[in-house]
């Protein structure tokens, strides 16, 4: 669910400003996963405009306000998640922590970073979220630990229908602040992409792993 059409509007038009998103249908990127796909999001580089991450933080945190009742932590998603989760935290005030993508083997081998209790209700807060696997695999720790997880703000989803599925298992709510079907309108509209490669950018969304079978041998 987006937070509302206008600033999902003006989020996808400066993430194509700025080229923390690339669209390429001709020449795909390879994801850490090993896929190929016409779609590649930094959303790193948006820290380095200070007007856009002003704005980011300023909508993510009014996503948490609109949509999430009586927080009492903002928690970061490791890595790209931390630098977004501490502006929001920032921004309303909150205590932060991080969750990593495991364990540490040493030390007081921590996967929550900072002090939660159990009881106290979190709002967890990431970049991107693709198929969702890592964005919830911070939900399960913080429940594990015994937080009570409203749900998840991000700033872009693909809206890939394994996400929908996998943040519908986990009961989590999931708010962005835009998404794959805006970007690609106004990536069309605006003379980003060309118009005949609106087919292709829509039909990998619908099966990623079939779309990047097509380009394995070239």
């Amino acid at each position: 669910m987006i937070l509302n059409l206008e600033t999902a509007a003006i989020i996808a038009e400066k993430l194509l400003q700025i080229k923390a998103i690339k669209l390429n249908v001709e020449k795909p990127f390879t994801w850490a996963s090993g896929l190929r796909s016409p779609i590649y999001c930094d959303n790193r580089i948006t820290l380095s405009f200070h007007e856009l991450r002003t704005y980011i933080r300023q909508q993510l945190a009014k996503a948490v306000q609109e949509h999430f009742e009586g927080v009492d932590v903002i928690a970061g998603v490791a890595t790209a998640g931390i630098p977004q989760g501490v502006l929001v935290a920032e921004a309303l005030g909150l205590p932060f922590v991080y969750v990593r993508s495991q364990k540490k083997s040493h030390g007081l081998t921590n996967q929550i970073e900072g002090r939660i209790n159990s009881g106290q209700s979190v709002v967890v807060v990431e970049d991107l979220v693709s198929t969702g696997k890592s964005s919830l695999a911070a939900v399960d720790a913080l429940r594990d630990a015994g937080a009570i997880v409203k749900g998840m703000v991000a700033i872009f989803t693909y809206g890939l229908q394994v996400a929908d599925a996998n943040f519908a298992e986990k009961n989590c709510k999931l708010i962005t602040l835009s998404d794959y079907d805006h970007l690609i309108d106004l990536a069309v509209a605006a003379d980003y992409v060309p118009q005949n490669d609106k087919f292709a950018l829509m039909e990998w969304r619908k099966n990623p792993r079939e779309w990047s079978i097509k380009f394995e041998n070239k």
